[in-house]
């Protein structure tokens, strides 16, 4: 007899599947706010936009020194006991933060080290939660599970922050701050029951710096992957600083406080649900030439805080921005997906993290600087322009241009055979681009946007 959730249930939805996605949206519902109640924790203690920045700073700059390890360490162990004891980790310092902030005026430094906490836990949840995600979905029908994961997380992110905005003008940044906390618990408790009882053991390898060795060479005989990285390298890290410093600046001196950005976020926000509700009709046969042609819009949202615009404009522009990430979002996943071997997900996506947030720090910490130097129209114009000038060289990479969807799901094998999967024939992929010599990447210096808290895990799949 079919059972009423085997008839709700796609099948391509399986059990690993349901619970990656509840834990998300439990979590995104707790972090999204969390965004405006980290920054305006800040400004309420007395700090400024330099301030801001440098607990933005603090909360990246773990990332960047431990993504590598993390993903090495997520191909050797569980990668679900990597996640849930991240999560411990994100609770334990969110929830500090919030008893800080609600019994008084915690000191900056205080809350650079709690937000550094929370971006180590981040360090090795996100490329576990990579790998986890990406191999639990198999068959033709994986673009439109990512969207649907990634819509379920933007869904409760859009509620999450436009609730967060109005909470921390209401009773203040610290509540918020400790409902984040509670979140990353259920969370965490929820990714406990994750089964990987089907996934064989991994196979000894040369030690940790081995497997780094061998994520590298995946990660740079791939010209598209290496070139997108890099471009977002740059792209993160403006509009992070244009978001997560400058956004809040406006809101309090042009649009009226927290209600305002947080309706902008939520706007945002929505934007994402909808082109996620957009990726699981739509397949562009060109998908990273799809996702590329996407990321031009992030340049608006800066632009709309240069002039400013007023609320509704911003949230408008906002909501645009927040389709067009998502077209790429679901667009890069489905090809990681598609090109990369299951073994080493972790590994690639950890390479792919650290590139794109490597030089977030760096410009959220000169952020305060820069408004000082050249005026905060002039910085956010700055930010819009670097988006529009790396989008369109990364274009020249004719990997980029021409690397196409697969009309059937890549070889399932070893840790990527799921036991509720259904079984697949095994296609006969096109080959990758020829092997190519390593080229000299270009500096490679989380979360769309970096993550939205201290310790919030942000979509799978870059900016969100």
């Amino acid at each position: 007899m079919t059972t009423p959730a085997a008839v709700r249930r796609p099948s391509w939805a399986g059990r690993n599947y349901s619970l990656l996605t509840a834990a998300a949206v439990v979590t995104n519902l707790g972090s999204a706010g969390a965004l405006i109640a980290a920054a305006f924790a800040v400004l309420d203690s007395g700090g400024d936009g330099g301030d801001v920045g440098l607990v933005a700073a603090a909360r990246t700059l773990p990332l960047v020194l431990f993504l590598l390890i993390g993903g090495a360490v997520s191909d050797r162990l569980p990668r679900h006991h990597v996640m849930v004891a991240a999560n411990a980790l994100n609770c334990v310092s969110q929830a500090i933060f919030a008893v800080l902030v609600i019994s008084g005026t915690p000191p900056l430094w205080s809350m650079m080290l709690l937000t550094a906490l929370g971006g180590t836990g981040q360090a090795f949840f996100g490329p576990a939660a990579e790998g986890m995600l990406l191999s639990t979905v198999t068959g033709e029908q994986a673009g439109r599970a990512f969207a649907l994961y990634r819509m379920a997380m933007q869904g409760a992110g859009l509620g999450g922050a436009a609730l967060g905005g109005l909470l921390v003008a209401a009773i203040g940044p610290g509540w918020v701050l400790a409902v984040d906390a509670a979140a990353f618990a259920v969370a965490g408790a929820l990714r406990s029951f994750l089964d990987v009882s089907h996934i064989p053991a991994r196979k000894p390898g040369g030690g940790l710096l081995s497997d780094l060795r061998d994520g590298w060479r995946e990660f740079i005989g791939r010209p598209w992957l290496w070139a997108i990285v890099a471009q977002f390298s740059v792209v993160v890290a403006v509009v992070g600083a244009a978001e997560a410093v400058f956004g809040p600046l406006v809101a309090r001196d042009e649009l009226g406080g927290a209600g305002p950005w947080g309706l902008a976020l939520g706007a945002f926000g929505a934007g994402t649900v909808g082109g996620a509700f957009l990726m699981m009709r739509w397949k562009p046969r060109r998908l990273l030439l799809a996702g590329t042609l996407c990321v031009f819009p992030l340049a608006a949202p800066s632009a709309a805080l240069a002039v400013p615009l007023p609320v509704w404009g911003l949230a408008a522009v906002m909501f645009v921005s927040g389709v067009a990430i998502e077209v790429f979002g679901v667009s890069w996943m489905t090809t990681m997906h598609q090109e990369i071997p299951e073994e080493k997900l972790s590994r690639v996506a950890a390479y792919d993290w650290f590139g794109s947030i490597a030089m977030v720090p760096l410009a959220t910490a000169l952020a305060g600087p820069a408004e000082l130097a050249f005026g905060r129209s002039a910085s956010l114009w700055g930010c819009a322009a670097l988006v529009v000038v790396v989008t369109a060289l990364v274009l020249l990479v004719p990997d980029v241009r021409n690397l196409t969807r697969r009309t059937a799901s890549k070889e399932i094998t070893g840790d990527s055979a799921r036991a509720d999967a259904p079984p697949v024939t095994p296609p006969v992929a096109p080959p990758l681009a020829p092997p190519v010599t390593p080229p000299v990447a270009p500096p490679l210096a989380p979360p769309v946007t970096p993550p939205a808290s201290a310790d919030a895990e942000g979509p799978v799949g870059r900016l969100g």
